[in-house]
């Protein structure tokens, strides 16, 4: 299946990637800007030097936008990278047509042998993970594939350690089935100007790392540290490349720089009760109404990436200019919205996130990171690209 945008069913001024067959009418559906992904891309872009590439994070169905949507964008925008969690999300951009040079962030050892058809590039962690790679490439007869080096500066997640590198350079000196194509490390705390000490020490160890083992293989492979919040506050460490993950999709780690909302929920009311004192919404009897309320119910819930704890008030979506409170507990397929005193009819619109609120709105409300709510979001929910 080429999913490319070329090749996108155009309708109206939308590209629509449909995954299922009923109507979009029916459902909710996540708008995706172009315009918003071009503008962003290219704020970043303007803060790094010419020669330094750019990496695209599309894991995660690209922070659940939809990963073969956002990377066939990305694609287009000019990228030189892309990278995802696992092999699987490797092989669906593959099968999709994407070409691009693609990163696997944790490759484990399962699936080399897809990893090695597809030209997908795993990142290396440990010795362990080296050695198996190498076994399979050697099965395969194949010589210089290309691996991208991990090495752990602080995050204590995945890596070489300092003390590990030694045994990895003569490991790397006498096995010409890989050659090094980066090496790279992961900052735990670029957005936080009070840990900037911290930083600055990861990104210290990570030259020293990498300078050593450049130094002993005798040639010069990437390097790249920096994420979203290190390309705009640590510009300066950009390397040879950079790694843009929630930067892309709208979420500055600097609160003077307004990006732009890429991915906006929006659903159709399916239906409006006029309800009186001692009426109750919803599961649990937690929706109370009084003289004169009105509620209208909408197609998304807790199974779509709408937390229960924006119930009961705590969150409102726009609704015909005016904000709106949910009333109630949110259901697994549904919730429910107080719109006393609003105009409006079955078949609005109502947005949950996007421009009003913002997703960022909703994560301080749940005392969580926009990653969580965006990533939340499932497949069943419609990707609409927005030209």
């Amino acid at each position: 299946m080429d999913i490319s945008l070329a090749n996108l069913q155009k309708k109206s001024d939308f590209c629509v990637i449909k995954f299922t067959d009923v109507r979009e009418d029916d459902f909710s559906r996540l708008e995706l800007s172009l315009p918003g992904c071009r503008k962003n891309y290219r704020y970043f872009r303007s803060l790094l030097e010419p020669s330094t590439k750019l990496l695209v994070l599309v894991k995660a169905n690209a922070y659940g936008h939809g990963a073969v949507e956002f990377a066939a964008a990305m694609q287009r925008e000019g990228a030189d990278y892309l990278a995802v969690a696992y092999p699987v999300e490797g092989l669906e951009l593959r099968k999709a047509g994407i070409s691009l040079p693609i990163l696997v962030l944790t490759a484990g050892t399962d699936f080399f042998p897809e990893i090695i058809r597809t030209r997908l590039e795993p990142s290396i962690p440990n010795l362990f993970t080296l050695k198996a790679f190498v076994e399979e490439l050697r099965a395969q007869g194949l010589k210089n594939y290309p691996v991208h080096i991990k090495l752990d500066t602080g995050m204590h997640r995945l890596g070489f350690m300092s003390s590990e590198l030694d045994e990895l350079i003569a490991y790397l000196n006498e096995t010409p089935e890989v050659k090094v194509r980066s090496f790279f490390s992961h900052l735990c705390v670029a957005e936080d100007p009070e840990q900037d000490s911290f930083t600055l020490g990861q990104i210290e160890l990570f030259k020293k790392n990498s300078n050593k083992v450049e130094k002993a293989i005798g040639y010069h492979p990437m390097r790249h540290i920096l994420n979203s919040a290190g390309i705009e506050r640590f510009p300066q460490f950009q390397f040879d490349m950079v790694r843009l993950g929630i930067g892309i999709y709208g979420v500055s780690a600097l609160p003077g720089v307004k990006l732009a909302p890429v991915a906006s929920l929006k659903c159709k009311i399916l239906q409006i009760k006029k309800l009186g004192p001692g009426d109750t919404v919803g599961y649990g009897r937690w929706g109370k109404a009084g003289e004169g309320t009105v509620t209208a119910t909408i197609p998304v819930g807790y199974a779509d990436g709408i937390d229960r704890h924006l119930g009961r008030g705590a969150a409102s979506f726009s609704l015909n200019g005016h904000r709106v409170p949910t009333i109630g507990n949110i259901c697994m397929d549904m919730c429910m919205l107080d719109i006393t005193g609003v105009d409006a009819k079955v078949g609005d619109t109502v947005t949950v996130f996007g421009e009003d609120p913002s997703v960022c709105e909703l994560a301080e409300i749940l005392k969580t990171i926009p990653y969580e709510i965006l990533a939340s979001i499932p497949r069943r929910i419609e990707r609409i690209l927005v030209r």
